[in-house]
């Protein structure tokens, strides 16, 4: 992959990275839910509400942690290459999930328990 390539890559890869910290930390709605406050229907709908924004929570982070890794990737020259194979990740790939660390064979292996 050429260093034109890599920078685009990286351009992606920071831009996905500032948006999630744009989107900011749902904490603050999550400490009011689950407070027995309203009628049951509400109470309901707090809770819900609560574990989908831990939810979110909890995917923004991993998500965050394997855009580090890619980031990582690109530093040492090992960004685009299947890290259980060893054969280049395609293009068409990486365009649509960069932070990937699996050609598309080896993560419908994994995916498929085999």
């Amino acid at each position: 992959m050429n260093k034109s390539e890599l920078l685009r890559y990286k351009t992606l890869l920071l831009a996905k990275q500032q948006e999630l910290s744009a989107n900011g930390s749902p904490v603050a709605s999550i400490s009011t839910a689950g407070e027995p406050s309203g009628d049951p229907a509400d109470v309901a709908a707090g809770e819900i509400s609560a574990a989908v924004q831990m939810r979110l929570k909890q995917t923004n982070g991993k998500l965050s942690r394997a855009i580090e890794d890619a980031l990582t990737r690109i530093r040492q020259d090992r960004f685009g290459i299947c890290e259980e194979c060893g054969r280049p990740i395609s293009e068409a790939r990486l365009e649509v999930v960069p932070w990937t660390r699996h050609c598309k064979d080896c993560k419908e292996r994994h995916c498929s328990g085999g």
